[in-house]
């Protein structure tokens, strides 16, 4: 049984990052490396490159930047002190820490269920600002390479894509990130409402997915 199913039939609408992370391991999606605990004797410090990511991990905080539960850029000498802060700040959660990702340009890929079109895949600029800027393209799971082809096209933001003032980005990680979302998508369709992989990072070769967010019917 998935992670997903197993989610789903204990009742639960929302999937903590971890869990998230560990469904889309499943289905051959690149997500990053990460250590879940509460306390900071449950870490392996040795197994993580610093300076690393730290982040309140629970299905009933979706919005983590919101109520302060990320913190960037720990070093190793700063490592033990900022988790006990923020496990003494959010002490019925576990924590999440991954390594920081090099990053070029952050897009977003999405999965949403709209009452009219039923399951659709949104792509767009993503990062902090992607409900500012809503440079985002939909289409119909499933797609097909076309597809996939036209939405990096689509968007505002698509000359960066291209190589705007010589950006080297794997475009070609990217359409089969959106192809191996979409066969995810089609695959969990019955019982997945909403799934926002916000951001991921484009690197001169390959994706990474670095946060990602599900909501199931």
């Amino acid at each position: 049984m998935s992670i997903i199913d197993s989610v789903h039939k204990e009742g639960r609408k929302a999937l903590a990052e971890n869990e998230v992370k560990e469904a889309l391991r499943e289905a051959g999606i690149p997500t990053t490396d990460f250590q879940v605990g509460k306390r900071f004797d449950q870490i392996d410090a040795k197994k993580l490159k610093f300076p690393v990511v730290m982040k309140v991990c629970s299905p009933d905080i979706l919005h983590k930047t919101d109520v302060g539960g990320v913190v960037l850029d720990i070093t190793k000498d700063q490592f033990e002190q900022e988790f006990n802060k923020l496990s003494q700040k959010f002490p019925k959660e576990n924590i999440l820490v991954e390594s920081m990702q090099d990053r070029k340009v952050e897009v977003i890929i999405g999965l949403i269920n709209d009452r009219t079109f039923g399951l659709t895949i949104m792509f767009g600029l993503g990062g902090i600002y992607t409900e500012v800027y809503k440079d985002v393209t939909f289409r119909v799971v499933p797609i097909r390479r076309q597809d996939a082809e036209e939405m990096l096209k689509e968007i505002k933001a698509a000359p960066i894509l291209e190589g705007f003032r010589k950006i080297k980005l794997d475009r070609e990680a990217i359409i089969n990130l959106l192809l191996a979302v979409s066969a995810f998508g089609e695959k969990h369709m019955e019982i997945l409402d909403q799934m926002d992989l916000n951001p991921v990072f484009v690197k001169t070769k390959g994706v990474i997915v670095v946060d990602a967010k599900m909501l199931l019917k």
